[in-house]
């Protein structure tokens, strides 16, 4: 397997680090706009290994599907890993195609609402613009696997294994993510800082979110609908949980059967306070505006503004936890009800992979799947989401202690 990686943010360069101990892979191609920033993940990686030379950085366009497959053609990729943001999913996964390699993202092509009832009846919705190509990808023998971070990812995983090990008859397959995470400045004092990329973290929570019914479809309300509060195991405790538009509502009804599927996220009253004062302003718009003879986007202006997610974990103290709480009936024929989870504790993963929690969280899936990808555990051809593979050969990888697996456990608290 000769992977090549576009992008070496704070999700990339987790994602190198972990590879960088497992041997399953010939080379890794760490890409990214800036060369410079590919290059110090390298660099970080071979310091973690004495020895290591499997990876090596090169530049590239995400932007360009041609730049990828060009890319991808030279290094001889067998295998092209989306790690940079959901704007750049289709000129990636585009370029992937042309170059004959098969393809991973963690988020999927955007969507747009719908013209006349944003908040009732989904547009486009994440995917969509992948899924059209599911028939060209399978005829090519060339595998997709679409949305394989942690969420979406782990969360799709956990409806796979649900499905076939818990329940008979699922009612409500429902991601709900919390955190109980803190970043503070220089001299203590906490600060606004979210610990994931707040551009996409704008078109999550503001976009309609979606909600999916038997019989019904998939179907919108307002942004932050449905409050609900959560507790979360391991000591993160109850947070009050908001739908917002999410990948696992437009991939589990594909392979999993279940009455409802929703997404809820914790953000707080902070973070929804902020996110509505960006939308009265319009400053989460992605349409340039002439500022001073110069076009910037107001969104992109925002997220320069604050700090870079991958910079913040020395000053962050704190958990986060990804699952999926899954109502129904149990094998057994009893009612049943499960939270199955997966929680990094920030302390943790910088002290072993100098990675803040919420990236390393979303980076160890992809590189669990490329692992099952090339033992032939997993394979397929077409565009598919991880629920479309059996998920207890990765929950064990995942879970298996090193140097057999990641030794990151996950959790089922039953409800």
């Amino acid at each position: 397997m000769r992977v090549l990686m576009i992008g070496s943010g704070g999700v990339g360069d987790a994602a190198a680090r972990i590879a960088s101990e497992r041997d399953f892979f010939e080379s890794w191609i760490v890409s990214d706009y800036d060369l410079g920033r590919a290059q110090r993940t390298v660099d970080a990686v071979a310091a973690r290994r004495p020895g290591e030379s499997r990876f090596v950085a090169a530049q590239v366009d995400a932007s360009s599907a041609d730049a990828v497959a060009a890319l991808a053609r030279e290094h001889r990729a067998t295998h092209v890993f989306n790690a940079v943001d959901p704007r750049f999913v289709m000129p990636i996964f585009n370029g992937a195609k042309a170059a004959g390699a098969d393809y991973l993202d963690m988020a999927m092509s955007l969507s747009q609402p719908h013209p006349d009832e944003p908040h009732a009846q989904s547009g486009v919705k994440l995917g969509d613009e992948q899924f059209a190509a599911a028939s060209d990808w399978e005829e090519a023998g060339r595998l997709a696997l679409v949305g394989i971070g942690v969420e979406p990812g782990l969360s799709d995983v956990f409806a796979r294994y649900a499905a076939d090990h818990l329940f008979s008859e699922i009612d409500e397959l429902g991601t709900r993510d919390g955190a109980n995470l803190v970043v503070r400045d220089e001299v203590g004092n906490e600060i606004f800082a979210p610990s994931f990329s707040i551009w996409t973290t704008i078109e999550e929570c503001l976009n309609p979110p979606v909600i999916w019914e038997k019989g019904r479809g998939w179907y919108t309300t307002p942004p932050f609908s449905e409050p609900e509060v959560f507790d979360f195991p391991e000591g993160i405790g109850p947070v009050e949980c908001v739908n917002v538009e999410h990948e696992e509502v437009l991939l589990m009804p594909r392979w999993v059967d279940a009455k409802r599927v929703t997404f809820k996220y914790g953000l707080g009253d902070e973070f929804i306070g902020v996110l509505k004062t960006l939308h009265t302003l319009g400053l989460d718009s992605t349409r340039p505006v002439k500022v001073k003879g110069v076009e910037v986007s107001p969104r992109d202006v925002v997220a320069a503004c604050l700090p870079d997610p991958a910079t913040i974990g020395p000053r962050m103290e704190g958990k986060t936890c990804a699952g999926l709480y899954v109502t129904g009936t149990g094998k057994d024929g009893r009612p049943r009800r499960v939270y199955l989870y997966h929680v990094v504790d920030n302390q943790t993963s910088m002290a072993e992979y100098g990675a803040q929690c919420v990236v390393w969280q979303t980076a160890v899936n992809p590189v669990v799947a490329l692992e099952l990808l090339a033992s032939g555990v997993w394979s397929g051809a077409g565009v598919l989401g991880p629920e479309a593979f059996d998920a207890a050969p990765f929950l064990d990888l995942l879970a298996a202690p090193k140097p057999a697996g990641y030794g990151s456990a996950w959790g089922m608290d039953e409800r």
